[in-house]
């Protein structure tokens, strides 16, 4: 028997998260570069992300070809555009202050598969490249990551917006993903469930 899947947020029923799903308006275009193996993985945030910011456009694909129509856009629009990703040449997002409408992209997937669509994608390049100034650990810590600077798609999103502008209210988007993370650690066996002990 297949399992019942709230029409609303699109999780399994047992695992709904309506309730903590807080809807916010951005003046920054965020867009998404999926790898595909993420589209369905359980505990991809991107879904998550789209439910608390309706607004994000998200491009699945690995190659330039996957990403043609979005870089159709890119090449055509007149606003800046920055790619979120902490490359060895990439500078401090609280240094450049991108604009309140800027265009931001980010990469989502595992590490290696980032970097594999960096790889692959050398037209990222003609963009500027940030990273974030973290002050604390992601506190998305039921997936492993090989980085201690490691974040969710979804907090990589909220702080750029925070490193913007302080007066963007984030915290709807670490409300819906602290209620993901209790609800995937519910259903974990107790054994496991220690490891991820905040």
């Amino acid at each position: 028997m297949s399992r019942q899947i709230c029409l609303k947020c699109q999780y399994p029923m047992i695992a709904c998260l309506c309730e903590s799903i807080n809807v916010i308006n951005i003046t920054n275009e965020v867009i998404v570069l999926q790898d595909p193996n993420e589209v369905k993985h359980a505990k991809n945030t991107v879904k998550l992300l789209s439910l608390v910011i309706p607004q994000v456009k998200i491009v699945v694909g690995e190659t330039p070809d996957d990403f043609a129509s979005l870089i159709s856009f890119l090449t055509h629009t007149q606003k800046a555009i920055y790619v979120i990703y902490p490359a060895k040449e990439s500078a401090c997002m609280d240094d450049i202050k991108p604009d309140k409408d800027a265009i931001l992209l980010f990469l989502d997937g595992t590490w290696r598969k980032v970097f594999k669509m960096m790889s692959l994608n050398p037209w990222l390049n003609d963009f500027p490249a940030l990273h974030l100034n973290l002050d604390a650990p992601s506190q998305y810590n039921i997936r492993k990551a090989p980085r201690e600077d490691s974040l969710s798609t979804l907090e990589a999103v909220a702080l750029s917006l925070q490193a913007i502008d302080k007066q963007n209210n984030i915290n709807p988007l670490h409300q819906a993903l602290n209620a993901m993370v209790d609800k995937q650690l519910q259903f974990m066996p107790e054994k496991a469930r220690k490891r991820y002990d905040k």
